[in-house]
């Protein structure tokens, strides 16, 4: 797993708990900022995601390329 992801698993984590805590303690505040963080984490992941992807993506093209090279 990425460290990429890791930081969204924790930053969706985290903000769980600061928006449980808010809603425990009637803090709108805080209850805001564990939403937020928690959709940051999920951003985070969704991101590291998409990178992974055209990562692997690249890799087949450039596989492909070096493939047709050589049959030439």
């Amino acid at each position: 797993m990425s460290e990429e992801k890791l930081k969204g698993l924790k930053d969706e984590a985290v903000g769980k708990v600061k928006e449980t805590e808010g809603k425990l303690t009637d803090d709108k505040v805080r209850k805001t900022q564990g939403k937020a963080q928690g959709l940051l984490g999920k951003a985070r992941k969704k991101a590291a995601d998409l990178k992974e992807d055209i990562e692997q993506g690249a890799e087949k093209l450039k596989e492909k390329f070096e493939k047709d090279d050589e049959n030439k």
